[in-house]
């Protein structure tokens, strides 16, 4: 661990590249002390621009702990790490700040988690994802920094997949696509957590190395992805596929944001790499059900609680389209999920899970914050002086206390509102078994995921949580109804338990 001095050089050192240690910097903020706050304007004038900053702040001065670690919950508490998909989502959102403004901030962290990060070899006990997405973390950082070492981590940890334990990871009835555990362990799950981050790996091992056998590798499986993930009427990946050696069963409806953004991603920048249209078109068609499926009642991006998604590839990737390929659909999803995401925002900095709720009175995650930090950043490229509309749409909720259990029979509550949000303790029964499912006015939400409570990434309890949040384009007569969630072998059986909910009227 660094000497205090030296944490506070490293804290110093982010502050001047953010112009806020008695400088004017791009956000046009200017302080004389190294807590900003005080001589900031308010809040209901900050431009994306300045939003950005702070999210900046938020991301290298609270949630990197100053020794090539994320900090897993701010306000700390809950240890730190530097790999998995929770704390490579948050390299990730580094690198999305890094690529957009080159802060000189950004090089000297990422050789930090270089140093730290885990190098893998045959001999390493692992699941399948965890390295994949450790690859993708590596080659960010090597993209940033040069540095040798990420580069030969990141093809080591992409190696350890697809080499080192290969005839443990791609065996069963569809061996094309990875189980998570050697040999299937006992739920034979096979999760896009891995594949989508393999192919999103091996194309830029592509792009820095040149190396065709790295794209040949992102077509194969990405083409396999296609066959056992996609739901074509929907043009949207579930996350989950059970195989049993005889037969590959996939969960319906799991629509996670992280390997739906992972695959729109992918399918652009493979179309850029072999000159195949098809792949943007797929990507660009993913994109679109996003938008049209996956929002709320206004149509914001409704990031539904399984607490082990990470949303940071999703902005990532309408990022791309956004600013790549010129599209607007993207940029109108990016800028109205960061004009609603502002009033998401704890007194640390740290952004809600649900981009349209309320600010997180709970610690808040790794796991949770990723796609809010990330959020800002694009916003800051799109729209640098545009000034978000929503800032305090929360401020008059008012707090009900409303205790309601589900476990075998459904219940509900009905309502007089224009926004909504479920609170409970994430991981209340910690940390994996037990989830619900979520019908609007008698419709269940498009992405079946519904309620994860229990699960809790981070090992932890965590009171005093966002569950769940809903807007609608104005005030009206709602009824929410909880409905057991049907058994399966990741998300296990039926919980879930509120103890009140935040109403907007």
């Amino acid at each position: 661990m660094p000497t205090s001095a030296t944490t506070r050089r490293h804290k110093a050192a982010i502050l001047v590249s953010l112009g806020l240690l008695g400088l004017v910097g791009a956000d046009g903020l200017r302080t004389g002390a190294v807590h900003p706050d005080s001589a900031a304007p308010a809040v209901a004038a900050l431009t994306y621009a300045q939003w950005s900053a702070r999210a900046a702040q938020t991301l290298e001065l609270q949630y990197y702990d100053g020794a090539g670690r994320w900090q897993v919950c701010v306000p700390s508490g809950c240890g730190a790490t530097n790999s998995d998909w929770g704390a490579d989502a948050m390299t990730y959102a580094l690198f999305l700040y890094w690529q957009i403004t080159r802060a000189p901030s950004v090089p000297p962290i990422m050789k930090a988690l270089t140093t730290t990060a885990p190098t893998y070899d045959p001999g390493t006990d692992s699941w399948s994802d965890v390295p994949m997405w450790d690859s993708v973390a590596a080659s960010r950082a090597y993209q940033v920094t040069g540095d040798a070492a990420a580069l030969n981590k990141a093809k080591a940890a992409f190696a350890y997949v697809d080499t080192d334990q290969r005839a443990q990871f791609a065996a069963g009835a569809c061996p094309t696509v990875h189980y998570q555990l050697p040999n299937g362990g006992g739920s034979h799950l096979k999760t896009l957590e891995t594949d989508s981050n393999y192919v999103k790996a091996a194309i830029l091992l592509f792009q820095i190395t040149r190396d065709r056998v790295y794209l040949d590798k992102a077509e194969a499986t990405y083409a396999a992805i296609r066959r056992y993930f996609l739901e074509p009427a929907s043009s949207l990946y579930t996350v989950y596929v059970f195989d049993d050696g005889r037969q590959c069963t996939p969960l319906a409806g799991r629509y996670f944001g992280s390997v739906n953004g992972n695959m729109i991603w992918s399918g652009y920048h493979l179309a850029e790499a072999t000159g195949t249209t098809a792949y943007r078109d797929q990507a660009l068609a993913t994109a679109h059900a996003v938008q049209q499926r996956l929002g709320d009642g206004t149509g914001v991006y409704a990031n539904l609680q399984a607490e082990n998604d990470v949303t940071e590839p999703l902005v990532e990737a309408m990022y791309a389209l956004a600013a790549l390929d010129h599209q607007a659909f993207a940029r109108n999803w990016l800028l109205a999920a960061a004009n609603t995401s502002v009033s998401a925002v704890a007194t640390t900095g740290a952004y809600g899970r649900f981009f349209a709720g309320p600010a997180p009175a709970a610690p808040v995650t790794v796991w949770q914050t990723n796609g809010g930090l990330a959020l800002q950043f694009a916003a800051a490229a799109l729209s640098p002086d545009g000034v978000p509309t929503e800032t305090g749409f929360w401020d008059d909720a008012t707090a009900v206390s409303h205790e309601l259990r589900v476990t075998t029979t459904a219940s509900s509550f009905t309502f007089t509102g224009r926004a909504i949000a479920i609170i409970g303790t994430i991981g209340e029964q910690c940390c994996e078994s037990g989830h619900a499912r979520v019908f609007i006015d008698g419709v269940e939400t498009t992405d079946r995921t519904g309620i994860w409570q229990n699960k809790s990434s981070s090992g932890h309890s965590l009171p005093g949580s966002v569950l769940f949040a809903w807007r609608w384009p104005s005030a009206g007569v709602h009824t929410i109804s909880i409905q057991p969630g049907v058994p399966n072998g990741k998300e296990g059986g039926s919980f879930f338990h509120m103890t009140g909910y935040r109403l907007v009227a």
